[in-house]
């Protein structure tokens, strides 16, 4: 099993539980937008993610470090959430638990999400443009784009929704190439 999916087994019965959570609370809107700017924050903090997720750093310190950064920022819910991720030593899996969340909320609302990578910075034009095909494609009212700059596809894109996969990259139709060829 790969890190990645042991992370994800790990963290789906902690965004199970938060979204549980935030039904019981009515608050779906209040914990995803706060769960947002949590991610943000520990995305453009270095120092903040390697303090957090560092486990020889007592967990006293991380809980008030999390108490001066969020306390009447962030719903009382999810900061005591918090504090039971550095009790049983989890905060390193909060980005994944974050995501895990997100999604389950997403199909909750019948929010179709759908991963972009493409080799350069799509513009809102564009954007939009995908979001649209997305929109026709699946049936769906709702969209979530979650857009990954990979310089590795040399050009185009790639755009999983679920467990499908439409590769348009450069590098994907070289690949294709290069099977085919050594295939004769």
């Amino acid at each position: 099993m790969s890190n990645k999916n042991l992370m994800s087994t790990v963290a789906l019965p902690y965004a199970e539980a938060l979204l549980d959570i935030a039904k019981n609370n009515s608050s779906l809107d209040d914990f995803t937008e706060n769960l947002s700017s949590i991610s943000a924050i520990l995305s453009e903090s270095k120092e903040l993610r390697e303090l957090l997720f560092n486990p020889i750093v007592d967990s006293t310190l991380k809980k008030e470090i999390l108490k001066s950064l969020f306390i009447n920022q962030v719903n009382d819910s999810i900061l005591n959430f918090l504090y039971i991720l550095v009790d049983r030593r989890r905060i390193s899996s909060l980005n994944v638990i974050i995501e895990k969340y997100l999604e389950l909320n997403y199909r909750l609302e019948s929010i179709v999400i759908a991963e972009i990578s493409s080799a350069v910075d799509l513009n809102d034009l564009q954007v939009e443009a995908l979001t649209k095909q997305i929109k026709l494609m699946t049936q769906s009212s709702k969209v979530r784009l979650i857009v990954d700059i990979n310089p590795s596809l040399i050009g185009g894109f790639v755009i999983k929704i679920g467990s499908k996969i439409i590769d348009t990259s450069l590098s994907g139709k070289l690949n294709k190439i290069s099977l085919y060829l050594n295939a004769n």
